[in-house]
């Protein structure tokens, strides 16, 4: 479904990373494109300057009265809420609203794309599964909320067999009728609450991914968990699950096909065929998980079962999740920084059979932390509190573990050095956003590995 912007007047709102690879994307296909940002030119720095130079016009700050009503088609960049008065205006008086994900797909409709959404595991997932479709000889560009957003393939549309793309919900609330061929959900968990009023809204903006799939489409979804089950039942495609246990919650759809763990790796029950997970990138029950969903999604999408096989092997992990940053004195350090929430960190402490020091704290995000605390009780030795929310943290583990308050990750770290012993392990895991303190989770991570590294 190609769509025609030479000369169209298109309003970008949001300038971070996916808004302005929007607007290149924009520029490129001959569109006047207006950047529009609550944040001055000051805040904007080199961005501003780029689009100034390329003739784009600045409006920052304040939205002007009309502005948005007198564009041809709003793109709003997924950090922006759609409940903004400006654009529910504009929404009113008929305007086009789409996300970059939605602008991109437009361009690139030709290309089969598989969609991969949840709580967590999302982005293991998408590079895994990306990882798989590569072996099978494909050309296959990965990214959307990993990494590269989408836009940046669609610049070179013809460069692509395969566009494996993870979805954030504020994603899927901007897209129109972007179709993936192959769609998954892993899994649902409170995210999000100071964004979505309820635990049911969120689900909501995930299921979209069902939204417009077709006949010749299927989806995966994560047979062991009764939210994500009855979101399924959106679903208009045959539905494939995958199980731990081999046995699904009740209340979802009759499933097409089954994935079941089994010891040392998983079996993919309707196609009759098993897969050894050796790899240490995969450690752990929930990538046994984000395998399974993987491996379907990719024999599903037509790569050949020793390809995916040779995927699930070669793997090599992600940084800044569940990674072994090194070994100092009999003490391995973690950088488990991509765990922005709670439930992320259950999957973290479950990876590890105790004698942890876990370092924690961030931006909170409003979910509680007693589900955490509870899975810390005979593994966890000392929290090591940093940033905004560490008073809460403090509370919610005051009587159960040992808490000192760091403040800051360079403290944590040193006082951590301090603390550890021979077999233990220093885990950051924040539960929590970063951008109290750092840019993003990728530079709390980095800054964690180079404060290792120094000692």
């Amino acid at each position: 479904m190609s769509v025609s912007l030479s000369g169209q007047k298109v309003g970008v709102f949001g300038l971070a990373k996916s808004g302005v690879a929007a607007i290149r994307l924009l520029l490129a296909h001959g569109a006047q494109v207006t950047a529009i940002d609550a944040r001055d030119e000051a805040a904007l720095g080199e961005v501003a300057r780029e689009l100034a130079s390329k003739g784009v016009t600045l409006a920052l700050g304040p939205t002007p009265p009309g502005l948005l009503e007198a564009q041809s088609l709003l793109v709003v960049s997924p950090g922006v809420p759609l409940t903004l008065p400006e654009l529910k205006a504009a929404r009113a008086a008929g305007i086009p609203m789409w996300g970059e994900i939605e602008l991109a797909w437009r361009l690139l409709s030709h290309v089969p794309l598989i969609g991969i959404t949840g709580t967590n595991g999302k982005s293991t997932t998408t590079a895994l599964t990306a990882e798989l479709f590569a072996k099978g000889g494909g050309r296959t560009f990965v990214g959307g909320n990993l990494g590269r957003p989408l836009a940046e393939g669609a610049l070179t549309p013809k460069d692509w067999d395969t566009l494996v793309v993870e979805l954030s919900s504020f994603q899927l609330e901007g897209i129109d009728q972007m179709r993936p061929k192959g769609a998954a959900i892993l899994n649902l968990t409170p995210d999000h609450l100071d964004r979505y009023e309820s635990h049911e809204a969120y689900g909501a903006a995930k299921a979209r991914i069902f939204l417009n799939q077709r006949e010749g489409d299927f989806a995966v979804v994560n047979a062991d968990d009764p939210h994500v089950m009855r979101l399924a039942l959106q679903a208009k495609v045959p539905v494939y699950g995958f199980s731990l246990m081999g046995l699904p919650e009740p209340g979802g759809p009759k499933l097409a096909g089954l994935a079941v763990a089994r010891p040392g790796g998983f079996r993919l029950d309707f196609l009759g065929e098993a897969f050894a997970l050796t790899n240490r990138a995969l450690r752990g029950s929930h990538n046994v998980q984000n395998a399974m969903a993987a491996a379907m999604l990719a024999r599903l999408g037509g790569v050949p079962r020793e390809a995916v096989q040779a995927g699930l092997d070669s793997y090599p992990g992600l940084p800044h999740r569940l990674e072994s940053v090194r070994m100092l004195d009999g003490v391995e350090w973690v950088n488990d920084s991509k765990a922005t929430n709670v439930d992320s960190v259950l999957v973290a402490l479950r990876t590890f059979a105790g004698n942890l020091l876990l370092i924690a704290g961030g931006k909170g995000k409003g979910a509680p932390y007693e589900p955490m605390v509870e899975e810390s009780r005979g593994k966890v030795k000392t929290v090591l509190t940093i940033g905004q929310d560490a008073p809460t943290l403090a509370t919610a583990y005051e009587g159960e573990v040992t808490v000192e308050a760091c403040g800051t990750l360079e403290a944590a770290v040193r006082r951590a050095h301090e603390l550890a012993k021979p077999g233990d392990t220093v885990l950051l895991s924040p539960a929590c956003a970063s951008y109290d303190q750092f840019k993003n989770f990728e530079d709390r991570g980095d800054t964690f590995k180079r404060l290792v590294q120094a000692l």
